[in-house]
């Protein structure tokens, strides 16, 4: 099954792809590797989960935030390669979790994403994966996510 048939299947869809918020590009492929730049939870442009995760949010949100952060870097990915299909593997999922003083669940918070993933490219969807609880992440956001993919 094709992967945008089986986000359409789980209720979710890729945004328009993200607009760069400084002085860098969405995407950069080398060879068979694109590494998507960090991707915040922004939906239809607006900021949709911020703070810190563990006083502003709970562990819950967080994984919602890290599952649109993903649809973010996907929309990101298939504006580059032009079809989903074409993963031969995820290789690494940075993630950046805001992070109240003393909470330590973010690997459960990119959880969010990384069950995603898997849910969508099965074994070709397990990946590497940093989970690193951060002060501060731009403009408020709660998670960042970034992703180094494999594709043909």
């Amino acid at each position: 099954m094709r992967i945008e048939e089986k986000l359409r299947q789980m209720g979710l869809e890729l945004p328009a792809p993200s607009a760069p918020v400084a002085a860098y590009v969405p995407t950069v492929r080398t060879g068979n590797l694109v590494f998507v730049a960090g991707q915040v939870p922004r939906e239809r442009g607006e900021m949709k989960y911020r703070g810190r995760v563990g006083r502003d949010l709970k562990v819950e949100e967080g994984q919602a935030a890290a599952r649109l952060c993903l649809l973010n870097a996907l929309a990101a990915l298939k504006a580059d390669v032009g079809d989903l299909d074409k993963v031969r593997r995820v290789v690494k999922l940075g993630g950046f979790v805001a992070s109240a003083d003393g909470f330590g669940d973010q690997p459960k918070v990119i959880d969010g994403a990384s069950t995603l993933l898997i849910e969508l490219f099965g074994e070709r969807g397990q990946h590497a994966r940093a989970a690193v609880g951060v002060n501060e992440l731009p403009l408020g956001a709660a998670v960042e996510i970034d992703l180094i993919v494999e594709v043909e």
